[in-house]
């Protein structure tokens, strides 16, 4: 399968798949989420494959999602178009995925690293969700991911006032696995990648699917709540405020309705 923003490799019996959109930081779209999704589904279809790493560049992992395609849209054109709805799907991946994470990992990025099983961090990486910025709050699981990995304190500091988590801290904080040189993150992620690989399949796979229900148990009612959440938002002047001064350039200035 050929693909426009991504991009594929296999590494022994690890598959990588790296966001390929320099010029924007590797911002997340709609395109970047279904290739990528696509991607991920046929690596886990794949008996040859044990693991999978996503990436993006040493610059930026993914510097959040791609505002200009949601500045004029309306809550109802979003909650119809459900694109946040394509992030479930990375849900329902059976095999081990690992986030290898440089440079920025803001918004949407931050939030798809968090959907991956660990993160291996290089030392410039950083971590954030700066939805507070625009008018509106994170709607592919920040607020309930972020809250479980950092504790509340924290994360409603991230949340609310776009605090950036630098990679020592993330460590500390128990949302990265390790912080290792720029130069090696990612060899590093592949070579964990291989090692779970090499591990019996079956119990990997239940292995990861116990852990995942100890940590999404009443989960998904949470993010539930915040797509919600997220979509009413779309019907405020804020948002389109906030978008608009961030496209512009320029501070929001913010009416409150």
């Amino acid at each position: 399968m050929s693909y426009t923003v991504i991009q594929t490799e296999v590494h022994d019996r690890v598959g990588l798949i790296r966001i390929n959109r320099p010029k924007t930081l590797n911002a997340i779209n709609s395109t970047v989420m279904r290739e990528l999704v696509q991607a991920l589904e046929a690596f886990d279809a794949d008996s040859a494959i044990g693991a999978m790493v996503i990436t993006g560049d040493e610059r930026a992992f993914a510097a959040g999602a791609d505002i200009k395609e949601m500045v004029d849209a309306s809550a109802v054109d979003m909650l119809l178009a459900d694109n946040i709805g394509t992030w479930d799907r990375i849900r329902n991946i059976k095999k081990p995925l690992i986030a290898a994470v440089s440079g920025w990992a803001l918004g949407g990025g931050n939030e798809l690293a968090m959907s991956c099983d660990m993160i291996i961090a290089s030392e410039t990486a950083k971590f954030g969700q700066p939805e507070i910025n625009i008018g509106i709050i994170p709607g592919a699981g920040g607020t309930q991911r972020l809250t479980k990995a950092v504790g509340k304190a924290i994360a409603m500091e991230v949340v609310l006032n776009n605090r950036t988590i630098s990679a020592e801290e993330a460590y500390r904080f128990g949302l990265v696995n390790r912080v290792v040189p720029v130069e090696v993150y990612l060899d590093q992620a592949l070579e964990l990648a291989n090692e779970l690989a090499a591990r019996a399949p079956l119990a990997i796979r239940m292995g990861k699917e116990m852990v995942n229900h100890a940590f999404e148990s009443f989960l998904a009612d949470g993010i539930a709540d915040e797509r919600r959440s997220f979509y009413y938002l779309f019907s405020s002047e804020d948002q389109k405020e906030g978008m608009k001064a961030f496209i512009e350039k320029r501070d929001p200035e913010w009416k409150g309705r």
